[in-house]
C-alpha cells in the first residue's frame, strides 16, 4: 500500500464554495476519516484523490507519483485505487465471483479467479460467490463491494460513507469486521463520513473540514478531549453550555470552580463547554457543595443521560454509567472532570 499527500490543494465547485487544504498526508498502512458536517467538502476531496475530479490548483501523490498538479492529471482507471461507495455500486447482471473478478480483466482467467476466490474467502463471503447482489444482505453487499476494491491490490482505497446504508445493529458489527480487514491487510484508506462516532471507531487519525477547509486533525482522542474550537468540540460530541464570570485566576459557574490557566486573558462574563460525562453526581454533604435538581433519568443501556436542573433554573445534562443512575427527583451534589471542560476565548471574552 502507498502513501496519499495532498498539496497546496484548491478547487471551487461553484461560486460560493471552494475545497482549500494546504497539506494532507494519509500514511501507508493508516485509516484517515475526513469527517465534517455536509457541505464542509470532504467528499469534494475524496473524488479529488480518486480522479474524479481536477483540481482547480494543487499537487496530488499517490506512492511517490504525482496524479493531478500542472500539466498532470492521471485519470481514475490509472491510479490504481479501490472504490467503495454508499451505495456499494456492485453489477446486478453479475454474480459476487464476477463483481470481484470485474477490476482483474488485464489478469487471465485463472489468475483472476484464483484472486477472487482468495479474497472472498479471507472475508467470509466465499459460499456467496454463485449468488447475485438482490439476494445478499446489506451487509453482505457491502463487503462484496469492499473484496471487489481490495482484489486488484490498489495502492489506497477511498470510502465514501460506506456503512450509512446500514441499520445500527449490523453498521456496527459491519465497520467492525471492516477495519479488522483493513488492519490485517494493511491497507491506505482514505474514509469519508459524517458519523463523529463512525470516524472515532474507524480511525487512526480523524481530519475535521469545515467550510472547506481543515478545521483540525488529530487521533480520536485529541480531537474529543483536546479540540482547538468551539465547532470540534461540540461536533465531536455532546456538550453543556454554562455561563461564567471571570474571578482572578478561576470562573464561576453553577457547577463549580473551574481554574483558569491563562487567567490574563479572560475578564467579565463567558461561557464553558462541558461535556455530560465530565459532571459527576454524588450526595449533598455540606451547603457549600454545588447541587441540581434530577428532573430525568433515560437507561440507553450501558449509560444513563440524566437532565438536571440548576438553583437558577437552567438545565445540564449529565451521563453516568447506569448503576449509578440517581432517581427522578432526587438533588445530588455535583463535582466536575476539568479534563472534559473547555474554554474558548472569543473577542467578548478576551
Amino acid at each position: 500500500m502507498s502513501k496519499l499527500v495532498i498539496s497546496n490543494l484548491h478547487h471551487r465547485n461553484n461560486e460560493n464554495f471552494a475545497v482549500q487544504i494546504d497539506h494532507q498526508e494519509v500514511d501507508a498502512g493508516k485509516i484517515i476519516c475526513l469527517l465534517g458536517p455536509s457541505g464542509c467538502g470532504k467528499s469534494t476531496t475524496l473524488r479529488l484523490a480518486a480522479g474524479l475530479e481536477n483540481p482547480d490548483a494543487g499537487d496530488i501523490f499517490i506512492g511517490g507519483d504525482r496524479v493531478a498538479g500542472k500539466g498532470v492529471f492521471v485519470s481514475a482507471e490509472d491510479r490504481q485505487v479501490g472504490l467503495v461507495f454508499q451505495d456499494y455500486a456492485l453489477f446486478p447482471h453479475l454474480t459476487v465471483l464476477g463483481n470481484v473478478t470485474f477490476g482483474l480483466r488485464e489478469k487471465s482467467a485463472k489468475d483472476r479467479k484464483s484472486i477472487a476466490s482468495s479474497i472472498l474467502q479471507k472475508m467470509g463471503l466465499a459460499k456467496f460467490a454463485d449468488k447475485y447482489p438482490h439476494m445478499l444482505s446489506g451487509g453482505e453487499q457491502q463487503r462484496v463491494a469492499l473484496a471487489r476494491a481490495l482484489a486488484p491490490n490498489p495502492r489506497i482505497i477511498l470510502m465514501d460513507e460506506p456503512f450509512s446504508g446500514l441499520d445500527v445493529v449490523l453498521r456496527n458489527q459491519v465497520r467492525d469486521d471492516t477495519l479488522e480487514l483493513l488492519k490485517e491487510t494493511g491497507t491506505t484508506v482514505l474514509l469519508v463520513t459524517h458519523d463523529p462516532e463512525e470516524a472515532m471507531r474507524m480511525a487512526d487519525q480523524i481530519v475535521l473540514m469545515k467550510d472547506g477547509r481543515i478545521e483540525q486533525q488529530g487521533t480520536p482522542a485529541d480531537l474529543y478531549s483536546r479540540p482547538n474550537s468551539e465547532f470540534v468540540a461540540s461536533f465531536l460530541g455532546d456538550v453543556n453550555r454554562i455561563k461564567a464570570e471571570a474571578n482572578g485566576d478561576v470562573l464561576e459557574t453553577e457547577l463549580g470552580r473551574i481554574p483558569l490557566k491563562n487567567a490574563h486573558i479572560m475578564s467579565g462574563k463567558c461561557e464553558v463547554l462541558v461535556r455530560p460525562e465530565a459532571i459527576r453526581l454524588g450526595k449533598v454533604n455540606g451547603k457549600s457543595d454545588p447541587t441540581a435538581l434530577v428532573l430525568q433519568s433515560r437507561n440507553l443501556g450501558p449509560f444513563s443521560l440524566i437532565e438536571l436542573e440548576l438553583p437558577s433554573g437552567s438545565r445540564v445534562t449529565a451521563r453516568a454509567a447506569t448503576i449509578l443512575q440517581p432517581e427522578d427527583g432526587a438533588t445530588c451534589a455535583i463535582s466536575l472532570d476539568q479534563r472534559q471542560v473547555f474554554l474558548f476565548p472569543s473577542d467578548t471574552t478576551r
